[in-house]
């Protein structure tokens, strides 16, 4: 007799289909957001936000490519487009002139602090206000381990590139 495959039970298969609709409506809306303070996508915001808290404004492309899960040709693209805006620089890494730099703008700090302060009303209306602060906690625990467990694994857009030294 074939072993069949487990089923998920109906908690099981609710809290699925919960937090996919949940990561849906958060993310149209966010979205929408983005585009109408800053005109960003959510992949350009995200590539702003990670290079606003590096210290000195910069990471490599392999860095970046590593925290976002999302295409390498797809980052370079997003790159670019922010360069041709004025939001970021981009250059030959000087530790590795085969590695490329991406550094913020002041332009670029500007639109982060421009889409800020509705990014964060959007969340808090959206995702903070319907729980408590004990929830947001434990759901910012579950989250992190689910996310952990899919890291060890990833698609090769989110796995880390081993960087060569020289």
């Amino acid at each position: 007799m074939a072993n069949r495959p487990r089923s998920l039970d109906p908690t099981e298969l609710g809290a699925y289909f919960s937090l996919i609709e949940v990561s849906s409506l958060l993310r149209h809306r966010v979205e929408q957001q983005l585009r109408e303070a800053g005109d960003l996508s959510y992949v350009q915001f995200q590539l702003l936000a990670r290079l606003g808290d590096a210290p000195d404004g910069s990471l490599r492309m392999t860095d970046l490519a590593d925290g976002v899960v999302y295409s390498r040709s797809g980052l370079t693209y997003q790159a670019q487009t922010l360069e041709q805006r004025g939001l970021v620089t981009r250059a030959p890494s000087a530790d590795d002139e085969r590695a490329t730099t991406v550094t913020i703008t002041e332009q670029g700090r500007g639109v982060l602090a421009t889409v800020f302060p509705g990014h964060i009303a959007v969340l808090d209306e959206l995702l903070f206000e319907p729980v408590t602060h004990d929830d947001i906690e434990a759901l910012g625990d579950v989250l992190s381990r689910i996310r952990d467990r899919m890291r060890a694994a990833p698609p090769r857009s989110a796995a880390p590139r081993r960087h060569k030294s020289g």
